[in-house]
């Protein structure tokens, strides 16, 4: 699908019917053209971008190569600039998709094949007058980055508030009316916690691709001198941006980790408590088996076998080699 976007003073206006298709609509002129999106590219969608604007669009392998000289690269005068773009923040399975910005004089063409809600909100906002700049393409590129910016911005906020959660359920004191976490309730912990690390990977694999195409970008526009102050100081802005994320990212992730460590010591110590009633049970028990099975061998001359007080004299006996132990070891704190 091929997505065209001319400006109109201060706002984006999607070309109706622009493509291969229809080669006379006014994104035929790379002048016109202030942004032309290719989402799921057919591959007439390519050749005619690529007839349009006399370029090589790279393909959805290439795209996926992680090499740093094939995701960021110049060619017949124009720049390629691939990131890691993480996507479905929102759901259960977020997943990481490329996403390849190419800037050739003042049209931008991105090439994707999945839709961050990024795209969406950028384009929501583009279409309204003074919103946000669209004279070039290089300022439509740094305003996708700054809508992906500010959704990961959001995921990192859910997820703090996420581990805020976990946490005070796993650090939950117990007390008569209200115990501490259950097993079920660790275990649930544990789930989440690995749901919010995977996203957690996500985003901070984005964000450092992101930071290495401003740096890249920056490089190139310096050496070409073409980078105006506006795009400067924009770009140190993103940049400000990308530290404070990732900080914050690695911040959670750290806490995710002690999580993690603390909710598996937990489960240890549960299950160290349950041995420790088998342990008990077995401290009780095993003196009085060890009397009955005195009295239960079968030899004729045992003293106590014709004794009147005989069985109740083993029955107190095993009830006394049970109860003895069991205070001793409670006095030595060893239960």
């Amino acid at each position: 699908m091929l997505r065209s976007y001319t400006r109109d003073n201060s706002h984006l206006v999607m070309v109706q019917d622009a493509g291969p298709a229809n080669p006379s609509t006014t994104a035929a002129s790379p002048a016109s053209a202030v942004w032309l999106d290719l989402y799921n590219p057919a591959p007439e969608d390519n050749r005619y971008v690529e007839q349009l604007l006399s370029i090589d669009l790279p393909t959805r392998e290439e795209m996926q190569e992680i090499e740093v000289s094939a995701r960021l690269y110049q060619e017949d005068g124009a720049e390629f600039m691939t990131i890691t773009s993480a996507s479905l923040l929102e759901s259960d399975e977020p997943i990481t998709t490329p996403i390849t910005f190419v800037l050739k004089g003042n049209t931008l063409v991105t090439v994707r094949y999945a839709e961050p809600k990024a795209f969406a909100n950028f384009v929501a906002r583009a279409q309204k007058p003074n919103a946000v700049p669209v004279a070039t393409g290089e300022n439509i590129m740094m305003g996708l980055i700054e809508a992906l910016l500010d959704r990961m911005a959001d995921a990192l906020e859910r997820v703090g508030t996420e581990i805020d959660a976990v946490s005070r359920l796993v650090f939950r004191k117990g007390a008569k009316d209200k115990p501490g976490p259950s097993s079920d309730d660790l275990q649930t912990s544990i789930e989440r916690i690995g749901q919010n690390g995977d996203l957690l990977t996500k985003v901070r694999e984005s964000l450092v691709s992101i930071n290495r195409v401003l740096t890249y970008h920056t490089s190139v526009e310096q050496q070409d001198k073409k980078m105006t102050k506006d795009a400067k100081m924009r770009t140190k802005i993103l940049y400000r941006d990308v530290v404070a994320l990732t900080d914050q990212a690695t911040f959670l992730s750290s806490k995710i980790n002690f999580l993690l460590d603390a909710t598996l010591g937990l489960i240890n110590l549960q299950q160290n408590q349950i041995i420790k009633i088998f342990s008990v049970a077995a401290v009780v028990f095993l003196p009085p088996t060890l009397v009955a099975s005195i009295y239960g061998m079968n030899f004729s001359e045992i003293p106590e076998l014709k004794w009147v007080f005989g069985y109740p004299w083993a029955l107190g006996l095993m009830v006394a080699s049970a109860v003895l132990p069991y205070f001793y070891f409670k006095r030595r704190h060893w239960l």
